[in-house]
């Protein structure tokens, strides 16, 4: 379980820089990118609580 708590750590961290790098851009394409990352790391993160889910 820790590699769970680990991994989730991970996620919120590279969810914070994004989120900071967000509001410090300066484009709407820019903007744009760093959106579509967000939604890459929040299907990383559902991904990885469903498999935790079938594992219980």
């Amino acid at each position: 379980m820790a590699s769970s708590t680990d991994s989730s750590a991970a996620v919120d961290d590279d969810v914070r820089r994004l989120y900071e790098r967000y509001q410090s851009a300066e484009t709407d394409a820019e903007r744009h990118e760093i959106a579509l990352e967000m939604g890459k790391l929040d299907r990383r993160r559902h991904a990885e609580i469903y498999a935790a889910l079938e594992d219980e």
